[in-house]
């Protein structure tokens, strides 16, 4: 989440005209994320997320992400509603970008996650994915590993200027990624940023999940290593074993895996690690100045990147808990 656009009073109180959600109380802007700019918006009838859309989300996948949102709440997976505006619409326009009204969720997000919030996380998205069968749409993943080395052709000298050395090592994985890529996984609904920041929790249960601005069809096992990469590493850069087993049995009280798509956790692991690494080098050198925004370091990334590289089967973990 982010601000890129700041919006005056007077464009607020014309949104919410569209609406039937009542008087603006309070309107604040949150700096998290590098995507859309996003706000608090509290009225006389409830607490809101105002986001509009910027950069990186396409108008016509808008559908596509609003629409899961509906549904999965509808199927009773706790996730932030959007609100259709007096004309029946999901979608408005601010500033002539598109922007969207969701229900507030409860809870908190943990920047440090236990091993049970990890299982929580796991039993989170298994039921997120179960939820999301049969919804009718369909979006593919355009930050799928076949995007990689076309986005990386025109990030090598931001990759050399970040360290030295750099191009010709994310060249040779990306080599490795395009051999060993799996084919034939189960595919459906699948977050694909299902980050800490994206998981509410209420104590240790997990409460919801938000941000589905990513969310695609592609193989289900993917979310999967996206969470482990996501959760799992300790903030020395180690890898946290223990954690990954509880997110994996936690994701496995809901939905068991097959062996093909356990096997294939530690490719998959080093790809999901690969396309975040692309898009926050990608982001680093791009974020409009005065933005109130962070991007996030590449070097993260870089470095689970050599994790993934030297121990190709770290994220295997031998028999189920």
């Amino acid at each position: 989440m982010a601000v890129y656009t700041d919006i005056s009073d007077e464009e607020l109180a014309e949104l919410l005209a569209r609406y039937d959600l009542g008087q603006a109380q309070t309107f604040k802007g949150i700096a998290e994320g590098v995507e859309n700019s996003n706000f608090l918006l509290e009225t006389d009838r409830g607490r809101f997320i105002l986001t509009i859309y910027e950069r990186r989300v396409r108008p016509d996948d808008l559908p596509f992400f609003l629409g899961l949102m509906h549904w999965l709440a509808d199927h009773d997976y706790p996730c932030a509603t959007p609100m259709a505006g007096r004309d029946g619409e999901l979608i408005q326009t601010v500033r002539g970008k598109p922007a969207a009204i969701v229900g507030f969720m409860p809870g908190l997000s943990v920047r440090r996650p236990t091993a049970r919030h990890c299982r929580e996380a796991g039993e989170g998205l298994a039921r997120l994915h179960l939820a999301a069968e049969g919804f009718p749409m369909r979006r593919a993943n355009d930050l799928g590993q076949e995007a990689w080395a076309p986005l990386f052709a025109g990030l090598k000298d931001a990759a050399e200027d970040l360290k030295p050395g750099l191009a010709a090592t994310i060249d040779a994985d990306l080599e490795r990624l395009t051999a060993h890529w799996p084919a034939g996984l189960p595919q459906g609904v699948i977050h694909a940023d299902y980050f800490p920041d994206n998981v509410f929790f209420q104590g240790e249960q997990f409460a919801a999940a938000i941000d589905f601005y990513f969310a695609c069809v592609d193989a289900l096992a993917y979310d999967i290593a996206v969470a482990l990469n996501a959760w799992c590493f300790e903030a020395d850069g180690s890898f946290n074993i223990t954690s990954a087993r509880a997110l994996v049995a936690g994701y496995e009280t809901h939905r068991p895996l097959s062996d093909a798509e356990r096997n294939a956790l530690p490719i998959l692991a080093h790809g999901a690690a690969m396309r975040f690494f692309l898009t926050r080098l990608n982001d680093w050198g791009a974020t409009p100045a005065g933005a109130l925004v962070r991007p996030k370091d590449p070097l993260e990334y870089e470095r689970k990147l050599a994790v993934h590289r030297s121990a190709a089967d770290l994220v295997l973990f031998g028999d189920r808990p």
